[in-house]
């Protein structure tokens, strides 16, 4: 047993002098200082070693971390966004609203200003609907018989006349466009008791236009004049605008003027008029003159 052991002791020493040298070693290292730095040869060697793995671990740790904030960013910008919608519709519909008030607003001055100039009672309305069932040449206020309004009033605006009352509801009534062809006025080319262009306009049923009958064909008529009410229709006051002429087929001595006008209100976007309170004044029959006759005198 004690050769054995002394067998493997003397086998083994090459191995523990091994050993004692690399701890010398190690020891020797640990101590030993860069002469430039001052710092240990062995933390030097260590961080020699370890900066690759330690800078690929922080560029994959990094790029992870910018991964996942500028997803975050993504999310936050997509949430401003919007937001952002949002308010811009919201205010494009406040704009809107703010611009139809305005239109509203300056409509309505133009009303009441036309209504202070005529010299009849104005009673102001609000178109309400149309009447698809008469290719839209009839439409519908909010204002009745309650209001006053009656069957054959005029209606207009400041631009020029609209039409009629023909039917007639307690707190709504049914207005036909003069653009009807069933509607008819007394009409003038040219200044009002100057012009001598007499005739009456009425539905065309093309384009929105009026068409002008019996101006004589002796009548000088030129595209760009305008036409007014003469009140022989006994519907509208005299005065009121009807439109400018836009086309004259000429006439001749024995055949009148063909004559478009189109009319000065906008008939396809109304939204407030005036109903008229004129009623036309009564026909007088003349008077019968009685012969001179000489009581006194006998044949």
């Amino acid at each position: 047993m004690v050769r054995s052991t002394q067998k493997e002791i003397r086998q083994r020493a090459p191995l523990w002098l091994v050993v004692l040298l690399l701890a010398n070693f190690g020891l020797m290292s640990w101590q030993a200082k860069d002469a430039e730095t001052g710092q240990p040869v062995v933390k030097s060697w260590a961080q020699s070693l370890f900066t690759p793995v330690q800078t690929a671990t922080t560029g994959v740790g990094g790029a992870g971390v910018g991964f996942f904030r500028r997803l975050a960013d993504m999310r936050q910008a997509q949430a401003e966004n919007e937001t952002l919608r949002a308010r811009l519709a919201q205010t494009e519909n406040e704009l809107r609203e703010a611009r139809q008030a305005r239109d509203e607003n300056e409509r309505l001055k133009k009303l009441l200003d036309f209504t202070k100039d005529v010299s009849y009672q104005a009673i102001p309305a609000r178109v309400v609907a149309r009447d698809p069932s008469v290719w839209f040449n009839s439409l519908i206020i909010n204002r009745g018989s309650t209001s006053g309004v009656d069957l054959d009033m005029p209606v207009v605006t400041p631009e020029g006349i609209v039409g009629r009352v023909v039917g007639v509801g307690p707190v709504s009534a049914q207005v036909m466009l003069i653009t009807d062809e069933r509607s008819a006025a007394g009409a003038a080319v040219g200044q009002l008791g100057q012009s001598n262009a007499l005739g009456s306009v009425r539905g065309y049923g093309k384009n929105g236009l009026l068409e002008m009958r019996y101006v004589s064909g002796l009548e000088t008529v030129n595209v760009g004049d305008y036409v007014v009410t003469t009140g022989q229709d006994r519907i509208y006051p005299p005065g009121l605008n009807v439109g400018a002429v836009v086309e004259v087929i000429p006439g001749s001595a024995t055949t009148p003027h063909t004559i478009r006008v189109k009319p000065g209100a906008r008939l396809d976007s109304l939204q407030e008029v005036a109903v008229l309170n004129y009623h036309p004044p009564q026909r007088t029959a003349p008077e019968r003159t009685l012969p001179n006759v000489d009581k006194g005198k006998t044949k």
